[in-house]
């Protein structure tokens, strides 16, 4: 492949051309009518325009990315994460048109984006479950009665969602037909899939995932794993690697099961396995994601791995370039996801003009973005402005350079997570490692950010009112003295 097309848009498309650049292969970008002057599109060697700005006239239409492609002579096709990224239809017309999808097979797409397929793949392996069932419950009546045989409280899932959809929590009999409705109802809404199926509610999870890689030639590496615990709405904010929580025992028993999974599908290219841990530190299958994550960027940071380049050449029909012996995990990295949302105002999004952008720069300081100051940001796409990412020689000084890389950060127009992200960095619960994927329930309130300003405002009207108090004294001395410039050039007059 020499040239390769990015269906994608934003921060993603960027960081896709840049290791694409330093790799000799020339870059195709695709935007909408929102995206007409966005950076990925300046950035690429080629540009093509896909429609209007609503993501299914534009980013999430295949015939158009096919059809650009195959305008601009590309070979290989770089999903990115989100948008079609995931989509086997999608993946199948690509190997249909004679071009090359820089990720994994149409059939693993398939297998592993139904939870329901993926656990029965993976349970070929004996790979720890969640006790559960292991297909899909329609019949009400039935459901209650599985769902007591599996013990309450438990947790009604969408086989094929996502993000916190389709999900519903019970606590016991007596609310369970109304949750299975609601779950069911929003999972049809959402996915156009109603099958759900229920596993025991672990009560205090940490969400660890590990990243893998395979390639044609039948190698399967991990490369450790990442903490995404701190979450709002089922979501991802923050994310590390390695976790602080794992011994070495668990973190090869995690990364023997990951490779597994992916070999249960013959797995090629980037993805990860994703897992649940209660706090005995018992771990479980939860998902596979057939992409590169959004959190990359911590793995590739602690291996020295670019993860985007190895995609590539494994699209290439190359071997991964190293074995697993050859990994070893150096330092910390943290990721906060900076989005234009209002942790005041219950994580809405929010839009409007970056009137300010400026980032914050320095050792261990990574910005992944796709924006510069006086740019809007869309309505129509996810509020994901930047991933700030940073990088120490152990997890103090990680945690030490994200509290100064935030403050460093300056935005305005609008409302984002970076006042969110230093709360985390500076909680105790975060800094000791003991904090589970309930911290924002747990520990986050609106009023600890407005108190954080009151504190600051109070600090900075003290310094103001030292700092002018000595000015007025220095003045006084000034005037007053007989060597005073002022005072000889005012006996002058």
């Amino acid at each position: 492949m020499q040239k390769i097309l990015i269906a994608n848009r934003g921060e993603i498309a960027l960081r896709v051309m840049r290791s694409a650049r330093e790799m000799g292969i020339k870059t195709v970008a695709v935007y909408s009518d929102a995206d007409r002057d966005a950076l990925h599109v300046r950035y690429a060697d080629e540009a093509v325009h896909i429609g209007a700005a609503p993501s299914n006239q534009s980013y999430l239409v295949s015939d158009k990315i096919i059809a650009a492609c195959i305008e601009t002579g590309a070979q290989g096709i770089h999903p990115g994460y989100g948008f079609l990224s995931e989509n086997a239809a999608f993946a199948k017309q690509v190997r249909e048109a004679g071009l090359i999808l820089i990720g994994p097979s149409p059939e693993a797409m398939e297998v592993m984006g139904n939870k329901l397929s993926a656990k029965a793949a993976a349970l070929k392996y004996n790979i720890p479950m969640v006790p559960g069932t292991e297909e899909a419950i329609i019949d009400v009546s039935e459901a209650k009665k599985r769902a007591v045989e599996v013990g309450f409280p438990i947790l009604i899932k969408a086989a094929a969602g996502g993000g916190g959809k389709g999900m519903r929590i019970v606590d016991g009999p007596g609310d369970f037909e109304e949750q299975m409705q609601l779950a069911v109802s929003e999972a049809t809404s959402a996915f156009g899939d109603g099958s759900v199926f229920i596993e025991r509610y672990v009560s205090s999870p940490r969400h660890i995932e590990i990243q893998v890689l395979g390639d044609t030639h039948g190698n399967i590496v991990h490369l450790f794993e990442r903490d995404c615990s701190v979450q709002r709405r089922h979501q991802k904010v923050i994310e590390e690697a390695p976790s602080k929580v794992l011994t070495p025992q668990i973190r090869k028993q995690m990364g023997r099961c990951a490779v597994d999974v992916a070999r249960s599908v013959n797995y090629t290219g980037a993805g990860t396995v994703e897992f649940i841990m209660d706090d005995n530190l018992n771990f479980y299958f939860l998902e596979m994601n057939t992409r590169l994550q959004v959190e990359h960027p911590v793995t590739e940071l602690i291996t020295g791995i670019d993860l985007v380049k190895e995609q590539i050449n494994i699209a290439r029909g190359l071997p991964i370039s190293f074995k697993q012996e050859d990994l070893e995990m150096r330092g910390h990295a943290i990721e906060l996801r900076v989005y234009a949302e209002d942790p005041a105002n219950n994580f809405l999004p929010d839009i409007g003009t970056l009137q300010t952008y400026i980032t914050p720069k320095g050792a261990g300081v990574r910005v992944d973005d796709g924006f510069e100051q006086g740019m809007e940001i869309p309505i129509y796409y996810d509020p994901m402005i930047a991933k700030l990412i940073t990088y120490g020689k152990d997890r103090t000084e990680a945690i030490e350079r994200m509290t100064r890389a935030i403050d460093e950060y300056q935005i305005t127009g609008i409302a984002t997570t970076l006042g969110f992200g230093k709360f985390v960095m500076q909680h105790e619960a975060f800094t000791s490692g003991n904090f589970d994927t309930h911290f924002v329930k747990k520990y986050f309130t609106p009023g600890v950010l407005q108190t954080g300003n009151v504190e600051e405002a109070k600090v900075a009207a003290i310094l103001m009112e030292r700092l002018l108090g000595e000015q007025k004294i220095a003045a006084t001395t000034a005037i007053t003295s007989p060597n005073s410039n002022w005072v000889k050039n005012r006996s002058r007059v």
